[in-house]
């Protein structure tokens, strides 16, 4: 996606680490027009594709998820990192890795947002390893829905997430996709 790309060169800062900050437009303050359009392009990817839920996991990629499930006409429901006690009763859990964070959190979802009878397609900001993506697949799975496909603000290819999962045969929109980063540049696939 253009527009999303066109962003990340001029507002985007990459850090130490392969870390690429993105605050100004998608993760701390978001730009509305273009979270609309990203939602739209969403919309487009999968419009022929049963879509009956958005899953995401807290907290960056919950705007995107919401946008999408706003455009598609779908509920969103999201992971959450830690049970609380408002999450009660029975519940699906998968240990995810943060890259970002490096530390390894309980994904979290009640069984009564997510069932056997759900099409469902993952959301979220970035895809690096594909850790927390891996997680919210095996979430999926415990449920026994359906997996309608991902949907990805910014992929950073050059880390093998995105390849790794897509060779076992899942479906992965980005709207960018990194093939490399370096201090001065950024190579988009």
């Amino acid at each position: 996606m253009k527009l999303l790309e066109e962003m990340i060169l001029r507002e985007g800062k990459i850090l130490p680490g392969d870390i690429l900050k993105v605050g100004s437009f998608l993760n701390q303050q978001i730009d509305t027009k273009l979270l609309s359009a990203m939602a739209e392009e969403v919309k487009n990817l999968y419009k022929e594709t049963t879509v009956t839920k958005i899953l995401t996991i807290e907290s960056s990629g919950i705007a995107f998820a919401v946008a999408a499930g706003i455009a598609m006409g779908v509920p969103v429901i999201f992971a959450k990192k830690h049970q609380s006690s408002n999450v009660d009763g029975e519940i699906y859990s998968v240990p995810v890795t943060s890259y970002t964070h490096h530390n390894t959190y309980n994904a979290v979802i009640s069984k009564d947002y997510l069932t056997s009878e759900d099409h469902v397609l993952i959301v979220d900001d970035f895809l690096a390893t594909g850790n927390a993506l891996i997680g919210m697949i095996e979430l999926v799975r415990q449920a026994g829905a359906t997996l309608a496909g991902v949907a990805i603000e910014i992929e950073k290819g050059f880390q093998g997430g995105g390849d790794k999962l897509r060779a076992q045969g899942v479906r992965i929109e980005s709207l960018a996709l990194i093939d490399s980063m370096t201090d001065e540049s950024i190579t988009f696939r």
